[in-house]
């Protein structure tokens, strides 16, 4: 605890502070876990537990970087990462209030097609490369507020406090997690699911990312009834219009939230098929 000198608070989540801070002469985040969060929470301990473990196995260009961790509950619980001087991917596309970087303003045109395509991509290497690890790595709960950019608009995936190992021989999880409008539909339904759960969640990210629109604004449902909608197989986000894109785009996202699971794609298809979608868009200018 003495080595790490925290500074101004740079982001607040349901059970934690996002700290910019000093560590070993670095400049670092420190994801500081509310004191309350275990007084309240049973399982508060094991579940801090099981984030830690599963960022320290990771190394992968667009996964965030665990530095160090301090595990002693209920005062002092934090995890030290690398600290990224960009917005997240959700700030980064739809502006938003000032934090670290300046996202673009709400009233001015998306970033360009290629870079939004291109984080995309950089999100579905960082889900290839969990969902390839063994065991196999479920994130639970991927949403652009759940992936941060650097200074060269690199994307990492971070937040693994709902994460879940998916070991060999066990063929799905169980327990309602996640945010709603990116949540698969048998998630919502209290199903057992399996890894194809963090597909559907790319695939609505995926079209947030191409429409450059918030999932669902087109109708006025609140998170509540979208869940109910999306459960009973009646509800999608609007998807592009087709014309406008590369050929390919939107089945692939059609595909990623298929409403049987095994019929989504996996990571390994998603990343070849944005690697030649952006291509696409480069030799045509699209």
């Amino acid at each position: 605890m003495e080595q790490v000198e925290l500074h101004e608070v740079i982001g607040r989540g349901t059970t934690a502070d996002i700290h910019r801070a000093t560590w070993r002469g670095l400049d670092v985040a420190v994801k500081w876990v509310r004191p309350e969060f275990f007084r309240s929470n049973p399982s508060g301990e094991a579940f801090f537990a099981q984030e830690v473990d599963v960022l320290s196995r990771q190394r992968h260009p667009h996964v965030l970087r665990l530095l160090g961790a301090c595990l002693r509950p209920p005062d002092i619980c934090f995890l030290v990462t690398e600290l990224l001087s960009g917005a997240t991917l959700g700030e980064w596309l739809h502006g938003g209030r000032e934090r670290r970087a300046r996202p673009r303003a709400a009233s001015s045109p998306p970033p360009p097609l290629v870079d939004r395509v291109s984080r995309a991509l950089d999100v579905a290497l960082a889900m290839r490369h969990l969902h390839a690890q063994t065991p196999r790595v479920v994130h639970r709960d991927l949403k652009p507020s759940n992936v941060l950019l650097d200074a060269h608009l690199r994307a990492r995936v971070t937040d693994f406090g709902h994460a879940r190992f998916l070991p060999d021989g066990k063929d799905a999880l169980t327990g309602e997690t996640g945010t709603y409008v990116y949540m698969a539909p048998e998630v919502i339904r209290c199903e057992p699911y399996t890894d194809k759960c963090d597909v559907y969640s790319f695939g609505i990210m995926l079209n947030e990312l191409i429409t450059a629109e918030h999932p669902y604004i087109e109708t006025s449902y609140g998170p509540s009834k979208i869940a109910l909608n999306v459960a009973n197989g009646t509800l999608r986000p609007k998807l592009p219009e087709h014309d406008a894109y590369p050929p390919g785009l939107t089945d692939l996202i059609r595909r990623t939230w298929d409403a049987e699971p095994s019929s989504r794609p996996s990571f390994a298809t998603i990343t070849s098929a944005l690697g030649e979608i952006k291509q696409q868009i480069v030799q045509h200018r699209i």
